[in-house]
């Protein structure tokens, strides 16, 4: 059951590429963000390797930081699966944080899951929630 809304954020594309793979073709993407994480200010940073399957469907994982602008910071590890549009993307997935800082700490026990939509241009955003 999902619970409260947790984090919002909006970014952009800063890069897209396509990598070395066996198998299907895979794109790494890294995106940079503002937005609000339980209440406080961040700024983020994520890179994911996307598999492009078969059936025009992807899969993708990948890590990430966030800080706040009272000095918070976590890591998270991110996965989720979803489709391509025309140069635009979204994805459903779950990420899972590492923080010491006190107002995240509740994070590190916890499965937030997430919406993740980017469009052709690369203009990306977000919103997530816990899962209970």
């Amino acid at each position: 059951m999902l619970g409260e809304q947790i984090g919002e954020e909006t970014g952009k594309v800063i890069v897209r590429r396509v990598v070395a793979g066996e198998g299907r073709p895979k794109v790494e993407v890294s995106v940079q963000s503002n937005g609000k994480l339980l209440g406080v200010e961040t700024r983020g940073m994520v890179t994911y390797t996307a598999t492009v399957r078969a059936d025009g469907s992807v899969y993708g994982e990948g890590q990430g930081i966030v800080t706040g602008k009272n000095g918070e910071a976590a890591m998270m590890r991110v996965a989720g699966a979803g489709r391509l549009s025309g140069g635009a993307v979204s994805y459903r997935g779950a990420a899972y944080f590492e923080s010491e800082s006190e107002k995240w700490k509740r994070l590190n026990t916890i499965a937030v899951v997430y919406e993740y939509e980017a469009d052709a241009d690369g203009n990306a955003r977000s919103k997530s929630w816990e899962w209970k």
